[in-house]
């Protein structure tokens, strides 16, 4: 784990934390910046675990850019769905399954960027546009291939060196 980017940051991630406990949620472990020895020299904050969150608390809701979970409770697969797509965020998001079909359901009716199947959500993939769906990313898509296209004209050259008049592909065999 890494620091946060700036003491703000860390300072963000702190007011975080307390606005998960006094919205209620049940701080399960973590909630402390980190200092002394090598940490001292960055922005540290420890692992955090917020349970028993309500989909509308804001920690549920906002992005915190730190080490800052929340876990909230459903009782079926369409729920899940759709707490998740009721954030106005959409980077990524991952499902833990043995079931093929909840995977693709789950897959198809998410609303976001990336989808992780048995797999942690780590929001990027080097060969696709950043971004995601909805209020999230920073709105550029230059990222992986996507690239090319942002940076690019495209520009089709065909070179005949056999020195006849070449007929159309659409032409009439020769009569």
């Amino acid at each position: 784990m890494g620091p946060s980017v700036s003491k703000g940051q860390l300072e963000t991630v702190m007011k975080y934390v307390e606005i998960g406990s006094k919205e209620g949620a049940r701080l399960a472990c973590g909630g402390h910046s980190m200092t002394g020895g090598a940490l001292a020299k960055g922005f540290f904050h420890e692992p955090t675990v917020f349970v028993d969150v309500s989909p509308s608390m804001r920690i549920a809701q906002e992005e915190i850019f730190g080490p800052v979970v929340s876990v909230i409770p459903c009782k079926s697969l369409d729920e899940a769905v759709a707490i998740g797509n009721n954030v106005q965020y959409g980077l990524s998001a991952s499902i833990y399954t043995q079931d093929i079909n909840r995977a693709f359901s789950a897959m198809r009716d998410l609303y976001t960027g990336i989808f992780y199947v048995n797999a942690p959500t780590i929001g990027a993939e080097v060969h696709l546009p950043f971004g995601g769906t909805k209020a999230t990313g920073n709105g550029h898509r230059e990222a992986g291939s996507a690239a090319l296209d942002v940076f690019s004209e495209w520009k089709s050259v065909y070179v005949d060196f056999s020195g006849r008049l070449q007929r159309a592909q659409i032409d009439a065999a020769e009569i």
